[in-house]
């Protein structure tokens, strides 16, 4: 299992805490946003006397709420077509079990959420990258580069969209492309699509499940955790409408049990959010990203994309090593009693010595948060050992 870029320099950012420096967190996708009261008050208010056990599936009422949820969204499943999950993680842990077998191929767009990585050692699958650039804001690559990465263990093109770490908004043509590849190929298409209420153009990136023809191989990983800003819930999903994959999946499921059941409570009450409380968010998260985008592109020698969905940035440094950078930061460096918790973009390569000058960052805090982090960003830079000459 490899190590967690997000997570695997906490030990320097809690060496940086107790010596008194103000560690702003950039390295996770943890918002500050207020989770949606009716949530919390559905906790508060829970009447039963055991937490017990749901069904390996999930609570009926609650797939019911969900199937309305993706109708809202354009995306007509019924609740039999849901299956509950512990998280997002558990979906596509899922997907990869009962999809592939050991030694089996899934294609993925790189850089992509790190935890890929060791969800297919888990499923002791091959995770074969395509590569995604920086120049073009990551967009998706061409069907050329799928179909040459292509081989007879492959089983199925996994993306996100929008996209972990990237922020990328894939277009819709592509997304077709890529759908009619699945399609005269007959591979999978796994689609995480946590993100989907979080895009700043005006418009919703589309579900899988809504593209024609390929109702049998789309696979939707979804989770409440950034919609409703409940990453503590633990509650996912797992949306086809392929019936031998969801009976695979069920094996799975009910060797795990049940999805936690009072996280499914306040996920139920969370479908009760009004519309307007994402409009409000996503108003706050583009004035957050517009924040960070152009404090680090004002950085001489310091190549930031405009993200359009999510919640991160990745931007790419004049320095040698992303890794070194990101722990010198926590370990050698303040400025006005500050620094800043990155993410080293080389975690979310499969292809080794790729992303060695970019950092992933996560616009979750406030603006005045940001401002600090990208001060200390631009101060830092000026004086890194490992600084690459302008």
């Amino acid at each position: 299992m490899p190590d967690s870029p997000i997570r695997k320099l906490t030990p320097f950012a809690n060496g940086a805490k107790a010596r008194g420096v103000h560690v702003i967190h950039l390295n996770i996708g943890q918002p500050d946003i207020a989770t949606p009261p009716q949530a919390i008050k559905a906790i508060h208010e829970m009447k039963r006397e055991v937490l017990e056990y749901s069904p390996s599936e999930g609570f009926a009422s609650y797939r019911s709420g969900l199937s309305r949820y993706y109708s809202s969204v354009g995306v007509s499943v019924t609740p039999d077509e849901i299956m509950v999950t512990t998280g997002g993680s558990e979906a596509l842990v899922f997907a990869f079990m009962s999809c592939l077998n050991p030694g089996d191929q899934v294609i993925i767009p790189e850089p992509f959420y790190a935890n890929y990585n060791g969800f297919a050692a888990w499923a002791g699958i091959e995770i074969v990258p395509v590569t995604a650039t920086i120049e073009n804001g990551f967009a998706l690559p061409p069907m050329a580069a799928f179909e040459e990465a292509i081989t007879e263990r492959t089983r199925a093109i996994l993306i996100c969209n929008p996209g972990n770490p990237t922020g990328t908004k894939y277009a819709n043509e592509s997304l077709q492309a890529l759908a009619d590849l699945v399609k005269a190929r007959d591979l999978f298409l796994f689609s995480d699509e946590v993100y989907r209420e979080f895009t700043y153009d005006g418009t919703m990136a589309p579900s899988v499940l809504s593209l024609e023809g390929i109702e049998q191989n789309a696979i939707v990983i979804d989770s409440v955790s950034k919609r409703y800003s409940m990453c503590g819930a633990r509650i996912g999903a797992l949306v086809t409408k392929n019936a031998d994959v969801r009976t695979a999946a069920m094996r799975f499921a009910m060797a795990r049990l049940s999805p936690p059941t009072l996280a499914q409570v306040a996920a139920e009450a969370a479908l009760d959010t009004d519309a307007a409380y994402f409009e409000e968010v996503r108003v706050e998260y583009k004035a957050r990203r517009d924040t960070l985008v152009m404090g680090l592109s004002a950085i001489t020698n310091v190549e930031c994309p405009v993200p359009g969905g999510a919640f991160y940035a990745v931007a790419k440094l004049p320095i040698d090593d992303a890794d070194a950078f990101c722990q010198w930061m926590l370990e050698s460096f303040e400025h006005d009693g500050n620094t800043v918790m990155m993410a080293p973009n080389t975690g979310f390569y499969a292809t080794d010595g790729m992303g060695k000058q970019e950092v992933r960052l996560a616009y979750v805090l406030r603006q005045e948060e940001i401002q600090k982090a990208v001060k200390c960003i631009a101060v830092g830079l000026q004086v890194y050992p490992g600084r690459i000459a302008d």
